[in-house]
């Protein structure tokens, strides 16, 4: 075996065993901004079984962080959205890397089996099967580090998602009614209290992925245009008004926040995507080096 093949090998291991180690940690431990929030909420759903709810909820996570097992049992379909240095060194090797992560972290978590390939109606036990973990790639020049933002993709939580193209003259109106109607039909799916990913494009593909894309930003950032922030708001308030309540079995409120991501559209289209994550929203982040030393970004102060 070559030096290049030793070397290579050892930085796939060194990766996938910090990568692995990221996801365990991330399975079991909701990043901070979404425990902050819980927080919050809970103070305020204080009637009927709202209370019970919320002590259920934070309960289970402390037996999560005790036990050292994923605060939900659906560990859902492992999904990916790195951000890569031109100058990363280890370009190569790092989709290897993380389906190796994927691959040990099945077993040490553990999560659940949840790849199904399709047609074939197999379940392969590992989670890992065609274009899964799905991987998002972007490429940010003039530098030489990596940026791992990891999601499960849940069950009930992706129950809610769609994209569909609007006829223009619907306008933004035509944008929020789709989004009530979807989640006032399906929102108790996604185990509230959600945190909503909304995408406004020009074509139904850029609108889902931009809607999934607006779940990895922090719970009550806001879209740096002050029209769509002002419409985060609107709809967070009208969402909450509907009263899904904690596990959707009515409360004050509905959602952790409504998050949307845009992309400039075509004149003749307008197009919306809808994603929702649970309140166990296990999103994380993760910036490595190139020597393997690393920030943990959505958990403050955790050494893996």
């Amino acid at each position: 075996m070559s030096d290049s093949t030793n070397n290579s090998t050892e930085v796939i291991n060194k990766l996938s065993d910090l990568l692995s180690s990221f996801i365990c940690y991330s399975s079991s431990h909701l990043p901070d901004d979404v425990l902050n929030k819980l927080k919050e909420m809970r103070e305020v759903e204080t009637e009927g079984f709202s209370s019970t709810i919320y002590d259920a909820m934070f309960n289970n996570m402390e037996m999560a962080d005790k036990l050292k097992r994923p605060s939900c049992q659906d560990t859902g379909i492992v999904q990916f959205f790195v951000k890569v240095g031109t100058n990363y060194p280890y370009m190569n090797l790092l989709h290897e890397a993380l389906v190796e992560s994927v691959l040990k972290a099945t077993n040490d978590a553990p999560l659940r089996h949840n790849a199904v390939q399709v047609f074939d109606e197999k379940n392969t036990g590992n989670n890992v099967g065609v274009r899964v973990p799905w991987i998002d790639w972007e490429i940010v020049p003039d530098r030489d580090d990596i940026e791992v933002y990891f999601y499960m993709a849940g069950g009930g939580c992706s129950l809610p998602g769609m994209a569909k193209v609007l006829m223009p003259l619907e306008g933004y109106a035509g944008i929020v009614k789709t989004v009530f109607d979807q989640m006032t039909s399906y929102g108790v799916n996604a185990c509230p209290p959600c945190l909503v990913g909304i995408g406004i494009a020009g074509s139904a593909e850029v609108a889902a992925k931009l809607s999934k894309k607006a779940l990895l930003r922090p719970v009550g950032s806001h879209n740096e245009n002050p029209r769509g922030a002002m419409m985060e708001k609107e709809l967070e308030d009208g969402l909450n008004k509907v009263g899904l309540g904690p596990g959707g079995l009515r409360g004050k409120l509905s959602v952790m926040g409504v998050n949307i991501e845009q992309a400039a559209r075509h004149p003749a289209t307008l197009a919306v995507g809808i994603s929702t994550a649970c309140w166990a929203h296990r999103r994380s982040c993760i910036k490595i080096n190139p020597d393997f030393t690393y920030d943990f970004l959505t958990h403050k102060g955790v050494t893996l």
